[in-house]
């Protein structure tokens, strides 16, 4: 297939360039090509596919940010340009956030009710794209770690303390999340490309693991128990207590995950100890 990626040099942009290896891909890389220029064109060529991960997420400021709203602009534009240029195939991240929040395992079919910026952004868009004559697949990814992730979000801030023999102040880390290795989060994005299914689809483990769990078997795996302090900070005020994918329309295409929480967690480690 050809397939035109958005968002390449992102942290999961660049794992879902690897993953495509044996198509032929061309990437959308700014400043070289800026999506959110009034005047964006596509590429001359035809394409089999887009799929679309650019959008902005730094960390701490992205969930509500206006910028939000400028991506959900860009994307219908480049939308309509595909659509004009014969591509039919648009797979979109979306974002868990987009769903109400509950104890039971998200499904597709799960009410949506965000409350953030982000979250409603991605909502919108997808309403907006579902009005297109494409085939869409939108894919609702949950939480991702792994090699290049922004080293201010919890992994990667937990593993670079710990590696700095400094001691990682955290809430006291019930709550229950799904979290997937990033290549395996790659992988699914790439096998929903290249196949037939449309519509909406989790990408996640389906396991929800405790923020306490991940951060004590970092702990054990780095030898550094003792630095994990949990309960030194609060919880947010808009922190859910549950996130968790039902991930059986995901399985269903053939794809399984390659590393689980320990394998992923050491892994990711073995990266930082390079980097630190």
């Amino acid at each position: 297939m050809k397939i035109l990626l958005t968002g390449a040099s992102g942290f999961i942009g660049s794992h879902v360039a690897r993953a495509l290896a044996g198509h032929e891909v061309q990437t959308l890389v700014r400043p070289q090509c800026d999506l959110l220029a009034a005047d964006f064109r596509l590429p001359s060529s035809r394409f089999d596919a887009c799929i679309h991960l650019a959008w902005y997420v730094e960390s701490g400021k992205y969930l509500d940010s206006p910028l939000n709203i400028d991506w959900v602009a860009a994307s219908l534009r480049l939308a309509r340009q595909l659509h004009a240029a014969g591509c039919r195939r648009f797979v979109v991240a979306g974002t868990c956030f987009e769903y109400t929040m509950s104890t039971a395992a998200l499904r597709e079919s799960s009410p949506t009710e965000p409350n953030t910026l982000y979250g409603q952004s991605k909502l919108d868009l997808l309403h907006a794209l579902q009005a297109l004559d494409l085939d869409l697949v939108w894919a609702r990814i949950f939480y991702q770690y792994g090699p290049r992730e922004d080293s201010r979000r919890l992994v990667p801030n937990i593993i670079r303390a710990l590696l700095r023999n400094e001691p990682a102040a955290l809430t006291p880390g019930e709550q229950i999340r799904d979290f997937l290795h990033i290549a395996d989060v790659a992988d699914a994005i790439a096998s929903v490309a290249s196949g037939s299914l449309t519509g909406i689809i989790n990408i996640g483990s389906g396991a929800g693991v405790t923020v306490r769990e991940i951060a004590l078997t970092i702990g054990d795996i780095m030898g550094r128990r003792e630095l994990i302090q949990l309960g030194d900070k609060p919880y947010a005020c808009t922190e859910a207590m549950h996130v968790v994918a039902d991930n059986t329309k995901l399985r269903a295409t053939g794809w399984k995950p390659r590393y689980d929480l320990v394998t992923g967690l050491r892994h990711t480690i073995d990266w930082w100890r390079t980097r630190v």
